[in-house]
């Protein structure tokens, strides 16, 4: 009996060692994909009026559309051995941060938006429900691709959105404009950091948005429902 005890701890203990050394040979990053809209430059036109103010544009959470096993996953940073790991969102997923990053965009050109509300499959007859908004935003993420290749004398960033918007009238359940967007950065630095992941996926998130609402054909659309 004490010889198979003994058998049954020395599993035990070597199941233990590999699990350990497993978890010692997985490391994924973690990023903060956050588009700062206060350093933005919003055109005269997508500025909103005293009239705008009164109607509140509707937000819904973006659809990930990407075709990968895992929506979590937003990029790899390949290391000097050619080791592949994961770039995961430290606090907002993918989905969330493109349409919370809209928002701060729309707030800074002055318009009264909400927070953001539940997914939308992007089709007129099936817009959520959201109180007194005359506006709904959605869209969906074709393409995000965030890569570091680590390397010497200097490290390579490289991200790459692409977004499809859709701007409806609520009221009339209808879809008023829908278009696609792209955005890529590049950086070569001599140093690797997960701050840095995370600045160049923002830039690319805010150029994307930037040039979402640079077509004067937005503005005019927002305009003939929240100034009618």
């Amino acid at each position: 009996m004490k010889k198979v005890r003994s058998h049954g701890l020395m599993f035990l203990v070597l199941m233990i060692a590999l699990g350990i050394s497993g978890c010692a040979n997985t490391k994924n990053y973690s990023i903060n994909m956050n588009y700062d809209a206060q350093k933005a430059v919003i055109p005269a036109y997508m500025k909103a009026d005293q009239k705008a103010l009164q109607s509140i544009i509707g937000l819904a959470e973006f659809n990930d559309t990407r075709k990968v096993d895992d929506t979590l996953v937003m990029g790899h940073v390949i290391e000097k051995d050619g080791q592949s790991f994961l770039i995961l969102p430290k606090y907002t997923r993918a989905a969330h941060a493109v349409a919370e990053g809209i928002r701060q965009y729309l707030r800074k050109a002055g318009y009264n938006v909400s927070g953001v509300g539940p997914r939308w499959d992007l089709k007129a007859e099936t817009m959520p429900q959201m109180s007194n908004s005359k506006i709904l935003i959605g869209g969906a993420i074709e393409e995000m691709d965030i890569t570091c290749r680590r390397d010497f004398p200097s490290n390579s960033y490289k991200t790459k959105i692409k977004l499809t918007i859709y701007i409806a009238d609520m009221v009339n359940k209808k879809i008023l404009h829908h278009a696609n967007v792209e955005a890529t950065t590049s950086l070569e630095h001599i140093s690797f950091s997960e701050e840095r992941l995370g600045e160049q996926a923002s830039v690319a998130l805010g150029d994307a948005i930037e040039k979402m609402f640079s077509k004067k054909e937005v503005a005019q659309k927002l305009r003939e429902v929240l100034n009618p």
